[in-house]
């Protein structure tokens, strides 16, 4: 079942000479995590708008939770949350205050909002005015308000940009959590390490196209090296040995370093999404 469907998708802000995006067309199985991989203006948080309803007078098919957006269902702002790039909370109220005034905008039952605030990690901060939060907790809130009504549809626009290591694995267990609850999760981002860590599939987009869709896995096996890397010695005394992936087992080179217990490390050389983005597009993966 899809919960997203697009063909021939085409966007023009007004004024400009170029469309933002492109004959864009993909679609999102119900339950999976879909990474729009790309560098910003690449047209990501655009097609996000487009879907979310807020962008009108765009060309070709768009159809989200099974009704085109046009003929969306009165109910479709309780189906979906979306957490926005740059948070847009009320800095005067508390982040407990905050949740609970949008949990009055849904019809449906939301999760308490102390119970929200743990699962992010802000629940020692629940009564403190969000104009005193940092960046990565604004971003935190973000995605407990987008999540709070329990929606089926969860859109992410950017959600580790800026972030530092521990908070972005935080917000990427949420993201995992959440499609593990059974929603279906879009996701925008430059952030190729998310998109490599969450998503079931990815489409990479450059200047408002769609280069290529696929499993991130996949793609990154497609355009790596069948080679093993093997690093043997001491600490102060390394060499590498690289050995063809076929016939590895016959190979009486590997066999003798496996048994001379100086092993230090052994990699395969597949691809990072960085090298299958530039090899795809011929462009740099840049924020």
């Amino acid at each position: 079942m899809q919960t997203i469907a697009t063909n021939a998708l085409t966007f023009t802000y007004g004024g400009a000479k170029t469309p933002a995006l492109q004959d864009v067309s993909f679609a999102v199985e119900a339950g999976q995590i879909f990474g729009f991989l790309g560098p910003s203006g690449a047209g990501k948080s655009t097609t996000q708008r487009v879907l979310t309803g807020l962008l009108r007078g765009f060309e070709g098919r768009v159809e989200v939770l099974g009704r085109s957006i046009q003929q969306r269902a009165p109910d479709f702002y309780d189906r979906i949350g979306v957490s926005f790039e740059f948070p847009n909370h009320y800095l005067k109220l508390t982040a407990a205050e905050n949740l609970r005034y949008f949990a009055g905008l849904y019809q449906s039952t939301c999760i308490a909002a102390e119970q929200m605030l743990e699962r992010v990690g802000l629940a020692d901060s629940a009564d403190v005015p969000v104009s005193q939060y940092s960046k990565g907790m604004k971003t935190r809130l973000g995605v407990a308000r987008a999540l709070q009504h329990r929606p089926s549809l969860l859109f992410m626009d950017e959600p580790t940009a800026g972030l530092d290591p521990s908070t972005s694995r935080l917000v990427r267990d949420l993201i995992v959590a959440a499609r593990d609850d059974g929603a279906t999760v879009l996701l925008t981002t430059h952030d190729m390490n998310t998109v490599d860590a969450v998503c079931d599939q990815a489409a990479f987009m450059v200047d408002g196209q769609i280069a290529a869709i696929g499993c991130p896995n996949n793609m990154k096996l497609q355009h790596g090296k069948r080679l093993l890397r093997v690093e043997v010695g001491h600490d102060d005394d390394l060499s590498c040995h690289e050995f063809a992936m076929d016939g590895l087992a016959d190979n009486p080179a590997f066999v003798e370093l496996l048994r001379s217990g100086n092993v230090r490390t052994m990699h395969t050389q597949e691809a990072t999404l960085e090298d299958v983005f530039v090899a795809v597009t011929g462009q740099q993966l840049a924020s």
